[in-house]
């Protein structure tokens, strides 16, 4: 009987052994190494290695999920990067070898290709802005301008939408119910879309009357912040990401992401947002800098520091500078911030160089 189980337990141990080669998986290195950084139009020289023992029928690489490049041996090739959006990306490479596949990642950031250019202003003009206003969105239509005001009631403050001239006298106001925190609006298609804070819910008014038309379900992000139009896609910002996404404009579903980085890393928590002349300017939560960002890269190009425009302290520490609306026929710059006394025009212009010219 002792025999019988030894015989038994060989059989078991020479199936275990006789299986081990076909699943183990091989020492199966990948370069660059993970966490790398590049900037935008550098070269990723991708290479794996394995062990000389390891037969590889051919190597497919990928760039998240797409395939971009196969070799039938361990030889390099090199990742152009001109045309990428910014941001983390994924290198799989999948070695083949009698018909099994071993896989092996590895991940890079790739950052904006300078740093962005330093732009400062001057004040054209300024007009008056209701101070009970907590600005979280701005836009310039038709020489009015339209603006989302939020906050619970609950906390002191109903949330609207409402019409405004220049000199701050209000043409036309929506209140929204006591439990809605109303955020980011843009003007498309004659329509205006709100988006709300913390309630899934965007809503969609006439631009004429203001009267309400439509609601759609907003599940792109936790938080609905910043939003503005390009004339095909909505833009929009999220629970305080560097991330700007893509929407359809009839539909409201996501497209695309879009990655937001300089030359050092990611610029998170993108508020407001205007479409101005084919690029999108963001303005910094808590932060007193605009950027100005590619939409098809991500790369921040500019920086605007409006720091000295309503220095602090101010009233509030969340009076912060929050609204940027675009008068695209007169071509001037509108800003404010919440519960700021006045809207202020100004062009934007290089910042000198330290020392002076």
């Amino acid at each position: 009987m002792k025999h019988k189980y030894l015989f038994y337990i060989a059989v078991i141990l020479l199936a275990a052994y006789s299986c081990t080669p076909n699943n183990q998986s091989v020492n199966i290195e990948i370069s660059p190494d993970a966490g790398s950084n590049y900037k935008q139009g550098d070269k990723v020289h991708v290479k794996v290695s394995y062990p000389a023992s390891y037969k590889a029928d051919s190597v497919v690489y990928l760039l998240d999920s797409a395939r971009i490049a196969n070799r039938k041996d361990s030889s390099a090739f090199d990742l152009f990067t001109d045309t990428l959006g910014l941001g983390a990306k994924t290198i799989t490479a999948k070695i083949y070898s009698a018909g099994k596949a071993e896989e092996v990642s590895t991940n890079i950031n790739l950052l904006a290709a300078k740093a962005p250019e330093k732009y400062t202003f001057e004040v054209v003009k300024t007009f008056p802005h209701d101070t009970a206003s907590f600005t979280e969105g701005l836009e310039y239509h038709d020489g009015v301008l339209y603006e989302s005001d939020g906050g619970y009631c609950k906390e002191g403050q109903k949330s609207s939408l409402r019409k405004t001239d220049l000199n701050g006298k209000i043409l036309q106001k929506v209140d929204n119910d006591c439990e809605t925190f109303a955020e980011g609006i843009t003007v498309i298609d004659n329509k205006v879309i709100q988006l709300t804070y913390h309630e899934k819910v965007g809503y969609v008014y006439d631009k004429a009357t203001l009267k309400l038309i439509s609601k759609f379900n907003y599940t792109q992000g936790a938080e609905g912040w910043g939003l503005c139009n390009d004339g095909k896609y909505l833009y929009n910002t999220t629970t305080g990401t560097n991330q700007i996404l893509v929407m359809d404009k009839n539909n409201y579903r996501t497209v695309r992401a879009i990655e937001v980085y300089d030359d050092k890393g990611p610029i998170n928590n993108l508020n407001e947002l205007e479409y101005i002349d084919g690029l999108l300017y963001a303005n910094i939560w808590q932060n007193n800098d605009i950027v100005v960002i590619d939409p098809k890269t991500g790369a921040v190009l500019r920086r605007i520091n409006l720091t000295t425009l309503f220095p602090e302290p101010r009233p509030e520490p969340a009076d912060v500078l929050n609204g940027i609306a675009w008068d695209a026929a007169g071509k001037r710059m509108f800003v404010t911030g919440k519960n700021w006394p006045k809207v202020y025009q100004i062009r934007i212009i290089p910042q000198p160089p330290k020392g002076g010219v």
